[in-house]
């Protein structure tokens, strides 16, 4: 092909190479308000396509924060849909931990009731629509993962994967109650998003694994996409953890670090799900939670420019 297309994440670095790569090109990469979408904090970036020979070709805009696609216009999954693992033995007894490797620790009795409800409560959602799963390796989210499974019809499942970047914050190994419980005091004092606890991670460490999955997201539907499978038609089920879950949203909506600040974790077995928007001249699409969602969780600023959160317009 004559033209190049180029993918690069929204980076003042990757900006200044693509610049350098086509010196004889004018890249034009701005940053301002789309009024034209629900979420008017929308990061909006152009790049400006251009042949192999420096010609401008065609500009195609995208609406993707932190993620480029120039190029033609790459469909998304229906839905986005992210699953808290039932209840779990830690969260019973919290020192559970101290004896137990956190990746090992097992649903409760109430956990698999939960996960089943949450199975349920997904059939009736995507009924005959495909769907593929992720989910973390942790024993409580893969046994949540197999419990949902058997709710679904397994003749449209496209795959399941454990996916080691969407387990929970590491708070350290063998955890001994006592410290684990005056670290969490002093998060609460230091941030949540940035405290880091000993021989653990910090959530900001959450958010870059959660970044990096989302790209993968993207990739796996893309080929997916092209070996036939209808995106109009297929849902991706997450199954993960209470923190895990929030960074996701914050890094898919865009929420800041003071929001995130006012977030707590949704029920055991909760269901956020995100809906794929289209514009009537059918250009852009873009997610959002659903209306039950924002209404029920874990949104304490609901009312503000986040209600019915937008985010990753294409």
């Amino acid at each position: 092909s004559s033209t190049s297309t180029w993918r690069l994440c929204a980076s003042s670095a990757a900006v200044s190479r693509l610049t350098t790569r086509c010196s004889s090109a004018t890249i034009a990469t701005t940053s301002r308000i789309n009024k034209n979408l629900p979420n008017k904090n929308i990061l909006t970036l152009h790049l400006r396509h251009f042949s192999n020979d420096g010609c401008q070709n065609q500009q195609h805009d995208t609406y993707e924060q932190g993620h480029y696609y120039p190029g033609p216009k790459q469909q998304r999954p229906k839905r986005i849909i992210l699953v808290r693992h039932g209840q779990s033995l830690g969260n019973v007894d919290e020192t559970t931990y101290t004896h137990t490797a956190d990746w090992r620790i097992p649903l409760s009795d109430l956990g698999r009731i939960q996960a089943r409800d949450a199975g349920r409560r997904l059939h009736a959602l995507i009924q005959n629509e495909k769907y593929f799963v992720y989910h973390s390796p942790y024993a409580r989210t893969t046994e949540t993962m197999e419990i949902i499974k058997k709710e679904l019809d397994s003749e449209y499942c496209i795959g399941v994967r454990s996916e080691p970047r969407i387990v929970e914050q590491q708070f350290g190994n063998f955890q001994i109650y006592d410290d684990v419980q005056e670290s969490r005091d002093e998060r609460r004092k230091f941030g949540r998003f940035f405290f880091r606890f000993p021989n653990g991670e910090a959530g900001m460490d959450v958010f870059n694994r959660v970044t990096s999955f989302i790209s993968t997201i993207f990739r796996d539907t893309h080929y997916m996409n092209v070996e036939g499978i209808s995106m109009d038609e297929l849902n991706i089920v997450v199954v993960t953890h209470g923190l895990t879950l929030r960074l996701f949203l914050m890094r898919w909506l865009q929420i800041s670090v003071d929001e995130f600040e006012e977030m707590y974790n949704p029920d055991n077995g909760f269901l956020a799900v995100m809906e794929r928007q289209t514009s009537k001249c059918g250009s852009k699409q873009w997610y959002k939670l659903t209306q039950v969602c924002c209404l029920y969780c874990f949104f304490v600023f609901s009312n503000v420019k986040h209600a019915w959160g937008c985010g990753y317009c294409i």
